[in-house]
């Protein structure tokens, strides 16, 4: 079991991130700390009972995630049903939904996400260019806490290459990196959604509140990213 502790100075709520061996952990441990957490990066399930909330990062394949993180499903689930704050970001939120289109290779059984937000991840298909990577706008679609205020913060302005300014817009702009994006069965379970030759959602979120994610990483994503960390660790106070 691996366990690294880091308090913040003016501590709001303590936050576990989960260490299942893929996932920018201390991009997003730091991120949380400038918004306000005591952040414990562990593999230890004990340490969830006593966090205010979970988050749930990943980078990679969706097989190898689901995999790497199966010895903490059942308490990632316990988790969910407590209602204790769950946050899958990116490859961690692909995993809160029941399947993708990645896990079905040729000669391999198709794998199971949580399945805490029914649905699947799919491929981007329709000749945009994969992966999917810089700068795209948020558009939000429904009231969450996840998304409070973050219309009121600049964020960085990107050219037509893909490449960003040093100026600054109105506007909610994130940082993606992904080629597959989440269909949840239920449309009302998108917060938030990004064109990308097709809309799909950026955040999304079950029928409680108390489970969601980003598609993008909120802790590359500037002003707007530290926003919705800020609102997290809010949410997590308050449960």
């Amino acid at each position: 079991m691996s366990t690294v502790s880091s308090a913040s100075e003016q501590s709001l709520a303590s936050v576990v991130v989960v260490d299942y061996g893929l996932g920018n952990l201390r991009s997003v441990t730091r991120g949380l700390e400038r918004a306000g957490a005591d952040v414990e990066i562990t593999d230890d399930p004990d340490a969830f009972a006593a966090a205010d909330g979970i988050v749930l990062p990943g980078v990679g394949a969706f097989r190898e995630g689901v995999e790497n993180a199966d010895p903490l499903r059942e308490e990632l689930l316990e988790v969910a049903a407590s209602d204790t704050p769950l946050f899958g970001i990116c490859l961690g939120m692909q995993m809160l939904l029941t399947t993708s289109e990645e896990g079905e290779t040729d000669g391999d059984a198709a794998v199971q996400g949580l399945d805490l937000i029914p649905g699947t991840n799919v491929r981007f298909d329709e000749g945009q260019k994969v992966p999917h990577m810089g700068w795209n706008e948020l558009e939000v679609e429904r009231d969450h806490p996840l998304v409070e205020g973050i219309d009121n913060v600049a964020s960085p302005t990107q050219r037509a290459d893909g490449s960003v300014g040093g100026g600054s817009v109105d506007g909610e702009y994130a940082y993606f990196v992904h080629s597959y994006y989440a269909v949840p069965d239920d449309e009302n379970a998108a917060v938030a959604s990004t064109e990308y030759g097709l809309e799909f959602p950026s955040i999304i979120a079950n029928e409680d509140g108390t489970v969601f994610g980003t598609q993008f990483h909120p802790e590359k994503s500037g002003e707007t990213g530290l926003q919705i960390l800020r609102n997290f660790v809010e949410i997590c106070r308050q449960e």
